[in-house]
């Protein structure tokens, strides 16, 4: 199921043991090397350490009462992982990030993110045009398969223009629920033989 990023914020993460609230995402912790969700920072009175982790791979299930975890256990301080700490000192926030095309066009700012909720892999980002741009369309939604480059300025995609149009004659029709790719032939079977 896909999510935007900003509903899981202030999500209740529920323990199985006890069946109470035991604290709230308050951050993700993305890897900017893949856009994989890999831990959420989380709040909550009853919390040892400041600022605790919940780890992706600790979350038993994402329902309607929130993140449901096993117990308190799961909470992990920053040093408890080196891969979990390495990335979290990186301090990689998608909201706010600029969005350029690869001409070095700005293309806006990004407001959200959508995850696949079975993975926590972002899986589109939802970029507020600037104003001038923004009369014909004020919102975009941008996958990931045109992401080229993501670096501490911004996310660099692919411009619109780098995907040349085909050049048709006046006699020309083009079926654009047809694939372009090559038929198989049908073979005739003689049922008489």
């Amino acid at each position: 199921m896909l999510l935007s990023g900003s509903q899981i914020i202030d999500t209740p993460i529920m323990g199985l043991q006890t069946g109470t609230e035991l604290a709230r995402t308050h951050s993700a912790v993305i890897n900017p090397h893949d856009l994989a969700i890999i831990a959420y920072e989380v709040e909550g009175p009853s919390l040892d350490e400041s600022p605790s982790l919940l780890r992706i791979a600790d979350i038993r299930e994402l329902s309607d009462i929130g993140m449901i975890i096993d117990s308190s256990d799961e909470f992990v301080g920053i040093s408890d992982v080196i891969k979990l700490q390495d990335i979290y000192e990186q301090h990689f926030v998608l909201e706010g990030k600029q969005v350029t095309d690869e001409k070095g066009e700005k293309i806006g700012k990004i407001i959200d993110y959508t995850i696949d909720s079975n993975s926590f892999i972002v899986q589109q980002l939802n970029v507020k045009r600037p104003l001038l741009k923004s009369f014909n369309d004020d919102e975009l939604l941008v996958h990931r398969s045109q992401i080229l480059e993501i670096n501490d300025q911004s996310i660099v995609i692919k411009s619109k223009a780098s995907h040349p149009k085909p050049v048709l004659d006046k006699d020309s029709y083009v079926n654009p629920f047809r694939r372009q790719s090559p038929q198989t032939e049908a073979i005739e079977i003689n049922k008489d033989a």
